[in-house]
């Protein structure tokens, strides 16, 4: 590559600002900008590519509504209903508390579509469960309510599947199906980690909710517990596209909260609308950047000239996918995933096509490397979240969650190298990929 071609000084634009701390998705809006104006193209290019992708894309609508809905769904009494209730079935057990904070997961995965929504809503109230009276470290809890969170983004709804959509035009439907049993994969390895740490480091026995109260908890969760009914239902049944599915979510999650619930003051429901819009404030400038950088990167025809560098060397999709999972680990220790989706995974796409890898199974193998990135040091976002909540070193964190992030690794490859395990449920619902 010539170093001083537009490409490579457009690169070390981006780099630079971004290291500078500008946000990344202006670092590639100016650094796009600098390309097309070395290259002696029109610097209007810029503002069509972002206008036509940001609003003729109806699929980005359901990312700030998914966000509005995990808001909602926090600041009423829904987290604490859904707590209770895992609690009353897991809690009995040696190291219920922690188990609770797995199942939690799952349930929460059904709702917002974000991992950093979910340690954001039940991180909090996990982290004071758990340590109060000293039953649990701090630092094990906040490293497993890390590693729950992670699962959000797997089990639909999917944030980060829904953005992959948007640059592989992969089904949204058929992705969010791929990763129903990766997510539950990944929840069975917690699970039986730990009960071996239970076992091990000698965790708490909680009460047993007794058996008649059992009616009650689950009649006042059952609202909460709708939610993720409604949201795939709607999708599965075709009655609703994936984004107006995120708007039903929204709205059932205010109507549960507002009408049944009355836990949502006046002020409580503007923070989380004026919280909700600066998220997806942010992660649209993202966007935006992509999408003019992705234009660049077009234009300089790298993905087929990677396609066939990558082909020449005559790999096996196995090989190939293995090779996209170690560079993809190694950027998630340092990379936003939104930005490793929007920028690094249209570069692989064409390949992947070329070597007659399903782009859902490949979707959704990238999806979960990616959130692994947000537990991997040094630079995971969940870790650095779950140290402020819990208020405990880093590396306290880091250290508790590496038996986790070793068991995810693993589930990693098994769906790397079973396809079927993210393919059999879409296929069961007439998937033909």
């Amino acid at each position: 590559m010539n170093l001083a071609s537009p490409f490579s000084l457009s690169i070390v634009a981006i780099t630079a600002l971004a290291l500078l701390g500008l946000p990344v998705g202006h670092a590639m809006i100016a650094g796009s900008i600098l390309y097309l104006l070395l290259a002696g193209l029109d610097m209007g290019t810029a503002a069509e590519q972002f206008l036509n992708g940001m609003y003729s894309n109806y699929i980005i609508l359901a990312v700030p509504l998914f966000i509005l809905a995990a808001e909602l769904m926090n600041i009423g009494s829904m987290t604490e209903r859904l707590m209770n209730f895992c609690n009353a079935f897991v809690g009995r057990f040696r190291g219920g508390l922690a188990q609770v904070n797995v199942l939690q997961s799952i349930i929460f995965a059904g709702m917002s579509g974000s991992a950093i929504a979910d340690a954001a809503g039940s991180g909090k109230m996990m982290q004071d469960m758990m340590t109060k009276d000293g039953r649990y470290p701090p630092s094990y809890a906040a490293a497993l309510t890390a590693v729950t969170a992670v699962i959000g983004p797997i089990i639909p709804p999917s944030i980060p599947m829904i953005i992959y959509a948007l640059v592989s035009d992969a089904s949204i439907g058929y992705l969010f199906l791929g990763g129903v049993l990766p997510g539950l994969l990944m929840v069975l390895f917690q699970v039986i980690l730990v009960a071996y740490h239970s076992r091990v480091r000698n965790f708490p026995i909680e009460p047993p909710t007794p058996v008649r109260d059992l009616p009650l908890i689950t009649w006042r969760a059952l609202p909460a517990l709708f939610m993720p009914v409604v949201l795939l239902g709607g999708i599965y049944s075709g009655v609703t596209t994936p984004t107006e599915a995120a708007a039903v979510a929204a709205a059932y999650a205010l109507l549960i909260s507002v009408v049944l619930y009355r836990s949502v003051s006046l002020r409580d429901f503007y923070n989380s609308v004026l919280s909700s819009a600066r998220t997806s404030a942010s992660i649209g400038m993202l966007i935006a950047g992509a999408l003019v950088f992705n234009y660049v990167v077009t234009v300089e025809n790298i993905p087929q000239s990677l396609s066939v560098i990558l082909t020449s060397w005559d790999m096996s999709p196995t090989t190939f996918l293995i090779f996209v999972n170690v560079i993809l680990l190694l950027l998630g220790c340092v990379l936003e995933g939104t930005t490793i989706i929007l920028v690094i995974l249209p570069v692989f796409i064409p390949t992947a096509e070329a070597l007659g890898i399903d782009l859902v199974h490949f979707g959704v193998v990238c999806v979960v490397n990616i959130m692994l990135g947000l537990v991997t040091p040094p630079y995971g976002l969940l870790l650095f979240i779950m140290v402020r909540i819990a208020k405990v070193p880093l590396w306290d964190i880091v250290r508790d969650v590496l038996p986790f992030l070793y068991t995810m690794v693993f589930s990693l490859l098994v769906i790397t190298f079973f396809p079927e395990t993210v393919l059999w449920l879409p296929r069961l619902f007439g998937y033909q990929g």
